[in-house]
């Protein structure tokens, strides 16, 4: 039986996976153009995957020398010398594997270069090495292409800028003279855009901005994983198991949870398949795989620790531009326009924390929002918040059976709020309101229930916060006060936002700092929908 895999590299024969053969058409049109290109995704985004997909699509037409730079260590790029001795040894074990060596030709240059390697390893320099590339290159029988993996783990050295410079001397000569024989294509995959190599070694402005890989093109291509592609593999899973799933519906509401991220996907996937069937709430597979069950497997993602939240969180908080950028993003509702000259925004991007819709950037996915969320309403602001003790105190007031009452919850952050605050308008901002109604349902929800506000509501005036408890699911529009016309307008778009989540029931949350304000918890009806409207 295949697997959900969130390990490593995923092969057919062994894991349910996303079909992938359109982009690898793209790849190939790429490589038969002689394009040299990156691949800059965040971590565990599917490069290693995509390449070894893309290296078996090839084989018949290329010889495709794939390494992967964590297998060199530090010491390999410590010196010119040292390097050009390690990616010998290498690439003449891919050539054997490969059995390039079966010309005989080849076979000789392989023994050349080898033998010159082990005999001359303080003269072996770089110019020496892609003398040797050309030549084989020349001598092939097919064209060769190489991938270079884990491209960061070499970042942080000038000898691998150096190797770069060299790739691009050659693609450069081989432009003005095509008899010129070098690597038809060369893809570096990593998490770390090339562009800002430089910025590691050389934290001055012209390498910020300066590339030591210009003949790169732009890889524009989606790696997210679509519906329709997380459908396709559900329905390969559906075959296997039988579980019942409403295959589409569950396609969606798992890109909608993930933004399409591969290693989300596949988490969600292997909690459902894995984990939570046979345990109180999920009596088997056919239990799992639901909503109810989606919203399980996020709330035990979002909760555990695994490489890729360590990996992003160490990001944020050894960088306090970008995250400063994500908190205002988080919570002011602000449109952030992206900019490329802007790091803490590119970093952003390049890590995989945000998308660009438009022209403005968001958050990439529900998942990273509510591991944020978390961050930034930290520990030490959760003990020494009043509204946040305040709905701890209150939180067996608001389950009954399993449910939650989330009118009861409006009523009482009224209570509360208003007991705390009152008046206090002088350091009290539409902003800091969102917060402390998040610190408060947080420790009502907590270790049972998510929370995150839906995107396509955020803004400076309005928020949707979509709560979802034990397979309910409750929206509650936070928005500053305006006036009674603006709060009509408001009423309506709410009640059709409940459309989209097929509910009837929706709640606003309005902050109103006029001082003659009316503050207390109302219920409307508009069209065949409930709002309970709450005015603090």
């Amino acid at each position: 039986m295949r697997t959900f895999n969130t390990t490593g590299l995923c092969v057919p024969e062994e894991d349910y996976m996303v079909d992938i053969t359109d982009r690898l058409n793209i790849m190939k049109e790429m490589i038969g153009e002689g394009q040299y290109f990156t691949i800059n995704r965040g971590r565990q985004y599917g490069k290693t995957t995509t390449l070894a997909a893309l290296e078996r699509y090839l084989q018949n037409e290329y010889y495709i020398v794939s390494m992967d730079f964590q297998d060199f260590g530090q010491s390999s790029f410590e010196t010119e010398e040292k390097f050009c001795r390690d990616f010998t040894g290498k690439f003449c074990e891919i050539a054997t594997d490969i059995d390039m060596t079966e010309q005989d030709n080849i076979n000789e240059l392989v023994s050349e270069w080898t033998d010159y390697s082990r005999t001359k390893p303080d003269d072996f320099r770089l110019i020496q090495l892609f003398g040797f590339v050309t030549r084989m290159c020349k001598m092939s029988d097919k064209p060769i292409v190489l991938f270079i993996d884990e491209v960061d783990s070499a970042t942080n050295n000038q000898v691998f800028l150096d190797f770069l410079a060299q790739l691009r001397s050659l693609y450069l000569k081989r432009k003005k003279n095509p008899k010129l024989k070098t690597f038809q294509s060369v893809i570096l995959a990593g998490v770390t855009d090339v562009k800002n190599l430089k910025r590691k070694l050389r934290p001055d402005e012209a390498a910020k901005v300066n590339s030591p890989w210009n003949i790169a093109v732009d890889f524009l291509i989606d790696m997210s994983l679509s519906v329709e592609g997380i459908a396709g593999m559900l329905s390969d899973y559906e075959e296997d198991h039988n579980t019942g799933m409403d295959v589409k519906s569950i396609a969606q509401e798992i890109r909608d949870y993930t933004g399409g991220y591969p290693f989300l996907v596949c988490r969600i996937c292997q909690i459902l398949d894995g984990e939570l069937a046979g345990t109180d709430r999920f009596s088997g597979l056919s239990d799992t795989w639901t909503l109810e069950g989606i919203n399980e497997a996020v709330r035990i993602i979002v909760s555990e620790s695994n490489t890729l939240f360590d990996s992003l969180m160490g990001k944020v908080i050894n960088n306090p531009e970008m995250s400063n950028t994500l908190e205002d993003l988080l919570f002011t509702g602000k449109d952030v326009a992206y900019n490329r000259y802007n790091l803490a925004v590119n970093d952003a991007l390049m890590y995989g924390f945000i998308v660009i819709k438009g022209n403005t950037i968001k958050i990439a996915n529900r998942i990273f929002e509510m591991l944020l969320y978390n961050y930034y309403l930290s520990e030490n602001e959760m003990k020494n918040s009043s509204i946040y003790r305040a709905g701890s105190n209150d939180r067996d007031l608001f389950i009954k059976d399993g449910h939650l009452d989330m009118d009861k919850v409006l009523e009482r952050f009224v209570v509360s709020f208003d007991d705390l605050y009152g008046d206090d308008y002088d350091t009290f901002d539409e902003d800091e309101g969102r917060r402390r109604f998040l610190l408060y349902i947080r420790p009502i929800i907590n270790g049972t229930g998510n929370y995150y506000v839906e995107a396509q509501t955020r803004n400076s005036r309005r928020m949707d916060v979509v709560i979802d408890y034990l397979g309910e699911r409750f929206v509650v529009e936070l928005k500053i006060w305006r006036g009674n016309a603006y709060n009509e307008r408001g009423e309506e778009q709410l009640s059709d936002y409940l459309d989209y989540f097929h509910i009837q029931k929706g709640y606003m949350l309005s902050y109103n700092f006029n001082r003659n304000k009316e503050v207390g918890v109302k219920t409307i009806s508009v069209g065949d929908k409930v709002l309970v409207e709450a005015v603090v």
